[in-house]
């Protein structure tokens, strides 16, 4: 346990009991373990998406509101949260995501120790228009010019932020956490069983490519069927576009809980994300930590996760996809020789525990006011 315990806020993402993206994730997970090691951690979460309850996993609750809709509720919010935590006495005040970034400088002008944690350049995603997508080329200059530091989940982003600002901001990995096989409950109830489906999970959002995935798939033999988990994000034009392109062995699940999560990873014939950008998909980690067969895209942030234990494709490429796909349909030997290789790779990946040592020794090093940057290292790269 450190000697030292410190006040910390998470601002910027929708809250806790109830994952939505890697945001919400890290909320509960490090701040769980943060709370465990005798730190102070309180979350700003939305109204509508966290209960009202103090406290859960023993990291303080703070509900306020934000103006839904697809421009406001991120920046509504993580202004009134900035502005509330400024009176209560936060060592580290950490924001998630590059919108909420340039918020990062007003704690930092009362001599509060700020953090802006980036998990991937969300101007680059398909749903932003003009003013949307330049607020947040923006909010990535900010996240980079306006904390006391910045920190990004991929070696990726940190030579983006190298190449594009000229700073090297700390490296914290997301993590892996083997997981377990559960039996097919939930799923029965939707007529899937073991090795009967190929899965996508995550936000069903341009971004994604499920267009792509669809139109891989339709020329196949059909005796797997297609299991999309996942809701949308303020895309609802393209969900119509995806859901006119299905066909009957097409299952939408819409957004499923962790245990059904948990299901169809343990049960899925191979995961696909056809992705044209990404931070460190939390979906891809989840996949890689099932031992799953992965088939995705040969972005960087994608390669980074799977190394050499998923097969790749040119994102967009929908012939070199259909053969990926058709490779694995056809040869079960080769979903069991890549499911083998993934649980081998997850096993050297990072756990929560790592992430949340990692984190705890930016705060320390922070509230110390010692240099921090590229030398916190996983103990992967030491």
């Amino acid at each position: 346990m450190p000697a030292e315990k410190l006040k910390i806020a998470f601002i910027g993402a929708r809250g806790v009991i109830g994952t939505y993206s890697g945001i919400e994730t890290y909320y509960e997970e490090v701040g769980s373990r943060l709370a465990e090691r005798g730190h102070e951690v309180t979350a700003y979460c939305r109204n509508y998406f966290t209960p009202d309850v103090p406290a859960y996993r023993g990291i303080k609750v703070r509900r306020l509101p934000s103006l839904r809709g697809k421009h406001l509720e991120t920046l509504s919010h993580s202004l009134l949260a900035t502005f509330d935590c400024l009176g209560r006495g936060f060592d580290i005040v950490q924001f998630h995501a590059i919108g909420s970034a340039p918020l990062s400088i007003v704690p930092r002008l009362v001599g509060r120790k700020t953090v802006v944690s980036v998990r991937g350049l969300d101007w680059q995603r398909a749903k932003w228009g003009w003013f949307a997508r330049n607020s947040l080329r923006f909010g990535e200059w900010a996240s980079a010019h306006c904390p006391t530091t910045t920190a990004v989940v991929s070696k990726t982003l940190q030579r983006h932020y190298e190449e594009a600002h000229g700073r090297k901001p700390t490296m914290i990995p997301n993590a892996v956490v083997l997981g377990e096989h559960r039996p097919i409950d939930l799923l029965a109830e939707h007529g899937l069983e073991q090795d009967s489906f190929l899965l996508f999970a995550g936000r069903i959002s341009p971004e994604k490519g499920v267009h792509t995935l669809l139109e891989a798939l339709r020329p196949l033999p059909r005796h797997k069927k297609l299991v999309l988990a996942g809701g949308t994000s303020y895309s609802d034009d393209y969900i119509r576009q995806v859901e006119a392109a299905a066909w009957d062995e097409v299952v939408f699940l819409g957004r499923v809980g962790r245990d059904m999560m948990e299901e169809l990873y343990s049960a899925c014939y191979a995961f696909i994300l056809p992705s044209v950008m990404e931070g460190l998909s939390i979906a891809l980690l989840e996949a890689l930590s099932y031992g799953n067969c992965i088939v995705t895209t040969d972005i960087p942030e994608n390669l980074e996760v799977i190394g050499s234990a998923g097969l790749s494709f040119p994102p967009g490429d929908v012939e070199a996809l259909r053969g990926a796909l058709a490779k694995i349909l056809d040869d079960p030997a080769v979903v069991e020789d890549y499911r083998r290789q993934a649980i081998e790779r997850a096993r050297s990946q990072p756990d929560w525990d790592e992430v949340t040592r990692l984190t705890e020794e930016l705060y320390l090093r922070l509230h110390r006011g010692d240099p921090v940057g590229d030398e916190l290292l996983s103990s992967a790269d030491r």
